[in-house]
């Protein structure tokens, strides 16, 4: 059975860091994309960073490029998102997902990911 769990999350200032984990059991996870998205309240769920397989490929929503991270270690089955820069409109709950294959995809609407994690709550106060 696949798991997925998040931790990490949690209540921050506006400017201020956090760094989220997702550890995965119950899959080969050097075959799989690994992916973050975030739901705020009210809002639809929304992308936020993929990586293949061995992490030399990575995309970001523009919303956070340039401020959040995206990194896997094979070896630990878990994947990162370090979050720096953070605004309160980055509050939401963070999930990360699976995506079986070695490509990112061309959709980042989240439909081709088959394993998602509980997610984790960030909130940023301004």
């Amino acid at each position: 059975q696949v798991h997925l769990v998040e931790s990490g999350g949690g209540l921050v200032q506006a400017g201020g860091s956090l760094r989220l984990s997702c550890a995965a059991s119950g899959l080969t996870f050097s075959n799989y994309v690994m992916g973050w998205f975030r739901q705020a309240p009210g809002k639809e769920r929304e992308f936020v960073a993929a990586i293949t397989w061995n992490g030399d490929n990575t995309h970001a929503a523009d919303s956070v490029k340039g401020r959040f991270t995206i990194s896997r270690d094979n070896a630990k089955n878990t994947v990162y998102l370090q979050m720096n820069s953070l605004k309160p409109e980055d509050t939401a709950v963070y999930y990360c997902a699976a995506r079986l294959g070695y490509y990112l995809p061309t959709n980042n609407n989240g439909q081709s990911y088959g394993y998602w994690g509980q997610g984790t709550q960030v909130t940023v106060s301004s």
